[in-house]
Order: structure tokens, then sequence, then C-alpha cells
């Protein structure tokens, strides 16, 4: 994993861990990213992404004091043109917490960041199934040499909390697993 974030992400939380250790006095938060961030922040995909998406954050009482020094409508967004951003809704695997990688440890003071294992993070992006999304799963299949098994077992882990009909996100990991994992063969 990178020792730092790259441009714009390094400036703008090297900025906000200052203003976090005012507000929480010395108690950092802990960020469980998904999304775009968390793929190039942590499985070095070569683009560009303006918000970190996150689905946890500890302390949770935390998160409108985060929302205003660091969210969409923040001086911080306005500065940097990113932002922090709570997902709201995310399908993840039971006990995922198990799997997460923190990234850039002891960079920050007040920031603690953790990332879905790449598998998870396949995962989390079933339900949404966009472009760029096949294009952030193709690049985990192909860095991180992930097994179509193991992807499928979390998959089973993952379809109580999936929302929608399974028949279709079955259908979409299917269609990854045959684009995907043809190219790289476990």
């Amino acid at each position: 994993m990178p020792p730092d974030p790259h441009a714009p992400w390094k400036q703008f939380l090297d900025e906000l861990d200052p203003l976090l250790g005012e507000m929480l006095l010395g108690e950092p938060i802990e960020l469980h990213c998904i999304g775009g961030f968390a793929v190039v922040a942590a499985y070095d995909l070569q683009r560009s992404t303006n918000d970190l998406d996150y689905v946890t954050l500890i302390p949770a009482h935390c998160g409108q004091d985060l929302e205003q020094l660091a969210g969409q409508e923040s001086a911080l967004a306005r500065k940097y043109k990113v932002h922090v951003h709570r997902a709201s809704i995310a399908s993840l695997p039971t006990n995922y917490e198990d799997r997460l990688s923190e990234v850039f440890a002891g960079r920050f003071r007040n920031i603690r960041l953790f990332v879905l294992d790449p598998y998870d993070l396949v995962l989390s992006k079933l339900s949404r199934n966009i472009e760029r999304d096949r294009e952030d799963v193709k690049h985990l299949v192909r860095t991180q040499k992930l097994d179509p098994t193991i992807l499928r077992e979390r998959y089973n882990e993952l379809r109580v909390n999936l929302i929608g009909p399974p028949e279709t996100h079955e259908a979409t990991l299917e269609f990854w697993i045959e684009a995907f994992f043809s190219e790289n063969p476990s």
C-alpha cells in the first residue's frame, strides 16, 4: 500500500487531520472506506475519485462534525474538489470488519482509514454495477489475483444482506466471473 494518498487527497487529509484533532480532543476517528477511494488508495487503481465513501465511522457520534468539516458542502471540499461521504446504503458481507486493512497507517494523528479486503470490495459494487464499478472489479481481479471460488463463498455470506432481487445479483456475479476471471484463471 502506498505510504501517502495521491493528490488532492493528501492535501485534503493533511488539512482535515488537525481540524479533527481540535474537534475530538485527541480521540482519532476510524473510517471504513468503500468505493473508488478504497480501490485507488489501497489497490493502486490509477484513476481519480472525488469522494471518500465510508460505511462506518467510529465514534459514530462524530458524523455531523465530520460532514461539516469535510462533507460535500464544506470549505475543504470547495478548496480541494473532493469530500467525505457516508454511504447510507451498502451491501457488505457479514464480518467484513474482520478483514479490513488500514491504509496510510501512522500517517495521520486523528484519522485512521480502513479499506475492505478485495473480495468484499468487489461485492460491495454488485448492486450498482455501473461501468466504473466494472472497471474497478476488473482491476481488483487482475491485480489481486482473486479466486472465483472465494468470491462465490463471500457472495453466499452476503446474500442475506442484499437489497433487491437475488437473481439480478447472481447474474451480475456470474457475468463478472465469466468476463474478468477468464483473463486471470486461478
